[in-house]
């Protein structure tokens, strides 16, 4: 696709909820979504639940970076995401921002961490698919 729709999920450590979204992102929009995830206080590395979550679906997180928000100031982006954390991406130019609240699974069990993984996954796919609409 010569201009694909741009998407930025935001949260603070960048290790689980966006990466697991921006992974979505890109497995249901493949060349027609361009995704990204940042945190405003990276942890700098990926949640291993986070990667094992996603490995289950037989997608491979552990390629994926944790990034610092910074990175995308002045960036102009279609839709930027904040995952329900209190994060705020105002140096980031969205067409659109909208906030989703979903808890954090950093600490939860196996089963409640697939649960958000899941929830997470039917929201961008819905994003995704108004997207491309």
């Amino acid at each position: 696709m010569a201009n694909p729709k741009s998407v930025l999920f935001v949260c603070v450590e960048n290790s689980n909820r966006s990466q697991m979204a921006e992974a979505f992102a890109k497995i249901y929009g493949q060349d027609r979504i361009e995704a990204n995830s940042s945190g405003s206080r990276p942890s700098g590395r990926v949640n291993p639940k986070a990667i094992e979550a996603m490995s289950e679906l037989g997608y491979d997180l552990s390629t994926h970076h944790s990034k610092g928000l910074e990175a995308f100031n002045a960036t102009h982006v279609d839709v930027a995401v904040t995952m329900g954390c209190g994060d705020e991406c105002p140096l980031v130019l969205a067409k659109e921002r909208i906030d989703w609240k979903i808890p954090d699974p950093r600490d939860m069990t196996p089963e409640e961490f697939r649960a958000v993984r899941d929830l997470i996954a039917s929201k961008v796919k819905s994003l995704v698919d108004g997207l491309l609409a």
